[in-house]
């Protein structure tokens, strides 16, 4: 019989500092993500800690008097209730320099992780194709660089040094060898990406050149409901799970039901506070999707009282990759999850009367799914053409690729063939028109 082995529960902190700049609303609302992220990584926290000042301390972050308290907090005997006085990590939600970091485990005594190293850590986990397993080492190694110093020191003298060939010479240092593969490393996935990004836009190209497709982006705040929406819209089995980053490669599926034109709509890495700009650019090819997309479904979670934050955050990460002048519906995703009814039908009114085109819904409500697809429909067929094509019963090949190009609305029949009012893309219209022309 075997013995089922017991996961061990991992137990954290947070600290933060709060600077004047900084408001309540918007330093709470960081400290809830980095607990989020915290719970991504499979951390319970336990405490957090915060304190006011007028600027980080330049050695260790945190001023003295909150570094002690943490330093006792660690060190406390284990308690009688379920929850150890034991800390595995502290979480700073900034990012800190490498010598902050070493004084400050040095002073509490356990693991310290800033918010960039946490956000990479989740990336690592995550990361399924070999783009982004590739861009996530990029990331990291950048990340790495500039900390080898403190590492090194972390080490002690006999990890320093290096002795030059033949006795001549100081030699070359572990961190100096250590950052020359380093760069290297680095520029080795740098073609690799390169090479990748040259077959995904081949990829794409021949995707746009099939007729009749339209390309839809989900982009919006991590954990707003993209991959429900996704699901919802498509009938796709992509992860849903209650967790930052569950996902971070681009899952591509089809609208259903289909239209004309075809739609296909893409989910994106979700957006952060705070996201480091060495992992934005990291992840600009999964990012790109939204500048290859005809519309953009920018989702924001209803539900959060500091949506508006959500929303600065996709603009501006939207107009840092170049994205802005895309087209977009704002979607309030999560509306069932604003209190009672009373409370979601004036939120509601809220969010329209301040974007009058946007959509308020929940993506587990059918009939607001309906909606949402019927605007996305709609946003394709604007440009659309009407014509009548006489199908003649000797041509009746082409009836297939006449119901799978364009939209049938209206069939009518005589003895020499059928009548077909059908609305679609000018030019297949145009190119199905030319063809029944030579058979008549």
């Amino acid at each position: 019989m075997q013995t089922a082995v017991k996961e061990t529960t991992k137990y954290a902190v947070v600290a933060a500092v709060q600077l004047p700049s900084v408001s309540d609303i918007e330093f709470e609302a960081s400290l809830a993500e980095l607990r989020d992220l915290a719970k991504t990584l499979g951390f319970k926290v336990t405490r957090t800690f915060t304190q006011k000042r007028s600027a980080f301390d330049s050695a260790a972050y945190l001023g003295f008097g909150k570094r002690e308290e943490i330093r006792c907090f660690v060190n406390e005997p284990e308690g009688a209730d379920s929850d150890p006085g034991r800390v595995d990590v502290v979480f700073i939600d900034h990012e800190i320099s490498p010598s902050q970091a070493r004084n400050l485990e040095k002073e509490v005594g356990c693991e310290v992780m800033d918010r960039t190293m946490v956000i990479l850590d989740i990336f690592h986990r995550n990361a399924r194709s070999r783009a982004a397993r590739a861009q996530v080492e990029i990331a990291r190694l950048g990340y790495m660089a500039p900390r080898l110093r403190e590492m090194a020191k972390l080490a002690g003298p006999q990890g320093r040094q290096r002795s030059g060939t033949g006795g001549r010479g100081a030699g070359e240092s572990h961190t100096e060898l250590d950052k020359r593969k380093i760069r290297d490393r680095i520029a080795e996935l740098q073609q690799e990406i390169a090479a990748m990004d040259v077959e995904r836009k081949t990829q794409r190209s021949r995707r746009q050149e099939r007729q009749g497709l339209a390309n839809v982006a989900l982009v919006g705040y991590t954990n707003a409901g993209k991959s429900t929406l996704m699901r919802a819209l498509t009938g796709s089995e992509v992860l849903v799970e209650d967790k930052l980053f569950a996902t971070l490669d681009t899952t591509v599926r089809a609208l259903r039901p289909e239209s004309v034109p075809r739609v296909l709509i893409s989910d994106t890495v979700g957006f952060i506070k705070n996201l480091p700009h060495g992992l934005v650019a990291s992840f600009k090819s999964t990012l790109e999707e939204a500048l290859d997309a005809a519309l953009l479904l920018h989702v924001i979670d209803a539900s959060d009282p500091g949506f508006e934050r959500q929303l600065e955050v996709t603009d501006e990460v939207l107009d840092e990759i170049g994205a802005e002048a895309v087209p977009r519906i704002r979607v309030f995703n999560k509306i069932d999850q604003v209190g009672d009814v009373a409370a979601q039908v004036e939120r509601e009114a809220m969010l329209h009367a301040k974007y009058p085109d946007c959509i308020v819904m929940s993506a587990h409500r059918n009939d607001d799914v309906a909606m949402l697809h019927q605007a996305i429909v709609a946003f394709f067929q604007q440009d659309l053409v009407e014509a009548e094509l006489f199908l003649p019963w000797s041509a009746q090949k082409l009836r297939g690729e006449i119901f799978s190009s364009c939209e049938v609305l209206e069939e009518r029949t005589d003895g020499e063939g059928a009548f077909l009012r059908v609305r679609g893309e000018r030019e297949a219209v145009k190119c199905l028109s030319e063809q029944l022309s030579q058979t008549s």
